[in-house]
């Protein structure tokens, strides 16, 4: 089940990344960088094949680097979501074809090429895989130099958003600009509130009817700590647990009504590690 979720996950992922490319991005000439961009712009060059096209040749390209460079270990899944993207990116071409933008405001389907991908990528990411395409050129230049991935990819983005900019004009030249600042953070919001947890710490003179619902109810455990008051100098119970936003709803809302006079406090965090959550 672990691997039909996470093969499910994957192309799911893709295949809104294919989405966002061929309906918003192919028809706005909308190259924020990676490699649908780098087939953008070479699908406006040589008109006589489509973005499509261009990718599985550029994905080819690249996954033959990576092996060279990198191994066939490292590349894992990269090999199978390079040539899946490419895969579903010509069957939409096919099926849904486009010989203008979908609407004619350019700022609407901005944020459509840029949230249908930023989604798609933040799943697949998620599960540790990669989109692949210019991923695995940063993963080269990290390896056999001093850049940083994070970096190399903004070099290399940058490059083909100024190369956007220099042949469909400055308008969309700006617009790709927007996008690519605005794909960088959507990615990371995306990932961090996929795996966003509620910490949970409860102060209580009555630990027991909390502890049992967390362990019996929610099936979660929790750690517990002996405290004093600082005030009224009574002894309590510290109880820390973690949950999901459906799961920490319910303790709240158990603790309102039996324990009037326990303190909660609910944290957010994305990144949690460890059983019953993300593998150590």
């Amino acid at each position: 089940m672990k691997k039909l979720h996470f093969f499910l996950f994957l192309n799911l992922g893709l295949f809104l990344t294919a989405i966002g490319i061929a309906i918003f991005k192919t028809p706005n000439h909308f190259a924020f960088g990676g490699t649908s961009g780098i087939s953008i712009i070479l699908a406006t060059l040589f008109p006589k094949y489509n973005v499509g096209n261009f990718m599985w040749l550029v994905n080819g390209i690249l996954v033959v680097l990576g092996l060279v460079f990198l191994g066939r270990k490292t590349m894992g899944w990269t090999i199978y979501s390079s040539f899946a993207l490419s895969f579903y990116v010509s069957l939409i071409e096919k099926v849904w074809i486009l010989t203008s933008p979908l609407t004619n405001d350019t700022f609407l389907e901005l944020w459509f090429a840029v949230i249908l991908p930023a989604v798609g990528s933040a799943m697949v990411f998620n599960v540790g895989a990669s989109t692949g395409g210019t991923d695995i050129v940063a993963m080269i230049l990290h390896k056999y130099s001093s850049l940083e991935i994070g970096k190399s990819l903004m070099v290399s983005d940058s490059l083909i958003v100024l190369f956007a900019a220099y042949l469909f004009g400055p308008k969309t030249g700006l617009y790709c600009i927007l996008g690519m600042i605005l794909k960088c953070t959507l990615v990371d919001t995306v990932i961090e509130s996929f795996n966003l947890r509620k910490v949970c710490t409860v102060v209580t003179e009555n630990p027991e009817p909390i502890q049992n619902f967390i362990l019996e109810q929610l099936n979660r455990s929790a750690t517990i700590e002996d405290a004093i008051g600082a005030y009224s100098q009574k002894k309590k119970t510290i109880l820390i647990t973690v949950l999901t936003k459906r799961e920490a709803m319910l303790l709240r809302n158990f603790i309102h009504k039996n324990d009037t006079k326990a303190f909660i406090t609910i944290v957010n965090s994305s990144e949690i590690i460890g059983k019953g959550f993300r593998g150590a």
